[in-house]
């Protein structure tokens, strides 16, 4: 039987969510039932109180370039999880996502999920082709207090927990779900970086205040430890809520990079040359977007190594000069751009730890 949440935190959760300038969507129902092929333990799942699709997720939402109008409701400042599709740079706005949680996207022959959880705070772009592309929802579960979506598109209705990266629970238990590369960064760098960008903007045409603000209170704030379903942190090294940049490995342990730590005194860029399962993985901290960039240093079967120095990154090896997210604008390489960490994301450092148990905490010096 679905364990039921505290009274408090399950009033938290309809007080948050049930606003009267929601979006609309389907008519929420009673909660999925897990059944009983589930590989996740069921006492760690709990119902948000909103019903199936009581957050609704958007399917082909309007995407427009960054000059146009319709981007007017977004702040300077507001995070973006930003993703590349054959040269196409397109941005969704977590203002978009505090309220819909997913976007399906159908961009010529790809089938792409945009998903973000505000109580993980993790941002995952999915690969729907791998899995007939199937078109998911909002299931109202959370495990581990993680959005757990939900293929509407087929009568089996296999539950898959965001975090996990597979099928959770139904016939499609195990089942993979492959990750695009994505990162997340403010609006206003996103724009300097991506001048023919797209970005989604809210489909009411801006007829409403109900992207106007953060939905969650003071959830986000490193001072506050709390989650609203019953959560195990026992791991205090960083903050609960520190947003890291969560590298994955074939163990699923992978190595997480705090914000904090990448940020350091406020050095405009920290260069980070790693190593993640025997892997080199170049870790960029950007700090005019606030935003950590995972890239692969391999270039036409040369490893380069970096250093910020004179203001600039620069590789050892030619020389060249280079943006934080992986493009060379100077130098004998100008042009060429590193490939984005597939198996990189961001979340908070309770969430990434629940699911990454084994992780390695990177901690600068």
């Amino acid at each position: 039987m679905l364990p039921r949440p505290p009274l408090l935190a399950a009033a938290a959760v309809l007080l948050l969510l049930s606003c009267s300038d929601a979006p609309t969507g389907p008519e929420p129902t009673t909660s999925v039932d897990l059944g009983p092929n589930c590989s996740i333990d069921t006492d760690l799942v709990f119902d948000g109180g909103v019903g199936v699709d009581g957050i609704p997720a958007l399917t082909n939402p309007p995407m427009v370039g960054i000059f146009d109008q319709q981007t007017g409701f977004l702040w300077e400042s507001d995070r973006v999880i930003s993703f590349e599709l054959e040269g196409q740079v397109i941005a969704v706005p977590h203002r978009i996502l505090w309220r819909h949680e997913i976007v399906n996207l159908t961009l010529g022959p790809y089938r792409v999920a945009v998903t973000y959880c505000p109580l993980t705070g993790s941002s995952m772009v999915f690969d729907r082709s791998d899995v007939a592309g199937a078109e998911f929802g909002v299931s109202g579960l959370l495990f581990q207090n993680n959005l757990i979506m939900y293929d509407r598109t087929d009568g089996d209705r296999s539950l898959w927990p965001q975090m996990l990266r597979e099928a959770g629970c139904g016939p499609r238990l195990g089942e993979p779900l492959p990750l695009i590369a994505s990162t997340e960064v403010t609006w206003d760098r996103w724009r300097a970086l991506n001048q023919d960008g797209l970005v989604v903007v809210r489909p009411d045409g801006g007829l409403s205040t109900t992207y106007d603000s953060y939905p969650y209170g003071d959830y986000e704030s490193l001072d506050n430890n709390a989650t609203l379903f019953p959560q195990t942190i026992s791991d205090l090294r960083r903050p609960a809520k520190e947003r890291v940049l969560g590298v994955l490995d074939d163990a699923k342990g992978g190595k997480a990079y705090p914000f904090g730590e990448l940020r350091g005194d406020g050095s405009p860029v920290t260069v980070v040359n790693d190593m993640v399962d025997g892997k080199p993985v170049l870790v960029v901290w950007d700090n005019a977007g606030e935003a950590a960039f995972a890239l692969n240093p391999v270039l036409d079967g040369q490893t380069l190594t970096f250093e910020f120095t004179g203001g600039k990154i620069v590789d050892a090896e030619t020389g060249s000069s280079w943006q934080t997210d992986g493009v060379a604008f100077e130098g004998p390489l100008e042009g060429a751009r590193l490939e984005s960490v597939e198996g990189a994301y961001i979340a908070f450092w309770f969430a990434w730890k629940a699911f990454q148990s084994g992780t390695e905490l990177w901690e600068a010096g």
